[in-house]
């Protein structure tokens, strides 16, 4: 297993997140218990998450996800780059995603991009010339966006 391959999530710790998010869920959208179980209901034919399996499970969620949940992204990793390339960097990318050239906007796509680009792993270990050689081939990228 390389340093970047993350380990494979049990079916115990899968279920536990599961139920972990039906919560955030519930509290979110700001249900009543009764409301929470007659959905449970409909959705699984079960009241409660205890003895429901993965994919009753995600099966809720989605339903509360069409209730309107959002799932929030979690806190910024610490170990992210701040300076002031690594910010023009990311902000080029989401300007990419707004003009429909980027697919994925986000941080891992961004890095597996920067990878690509400078054969370094992670955004904040660029040195100042390979985050500009970055930035300039986005600048070009973004150059070549049709127009409106």
């Amino acid at each position: 297993m390389t340093a970047t391959t993350k380990p494979r999530e049990t079916t115990e710790e899968k279920t536990k997140r599961l139920k972990r998010l039906i919560q955030v869920a519930k509290k979110q959208l700001d249900m009543e218990d009764d409301s929470y179980r007659t959905m449970l209901q409909s959705v699984t034919k079960k009241n409660s998450t205890k003895d429901m399996l993965v994919w009753e499970l995600e099966n809720v969620v989605t339903r509360m996800v069409s209730l309107g949940f959002r799932v929030k992204a979690k806190p910024t990793d610490r170990t992210q780059a701040r300076d002031s390339q690594s910010k023009k960097i990311r902000s080029l990318w989401l300007e990419l995603n707004q003009a429909g050239l980027v697919r994925d906007p986000s941080e891992a796509a961004l890095a597996v991009y920067v990878k690509r680009q400078t054969k370094v792993e992670a955004l904040q270990w660029l040195n100042s010339e390979q985050a500009s050689k970055v930035i300039e081939a986005l600048k070009k990228w973004l150059g070549r966006a049709p127009s409106n």
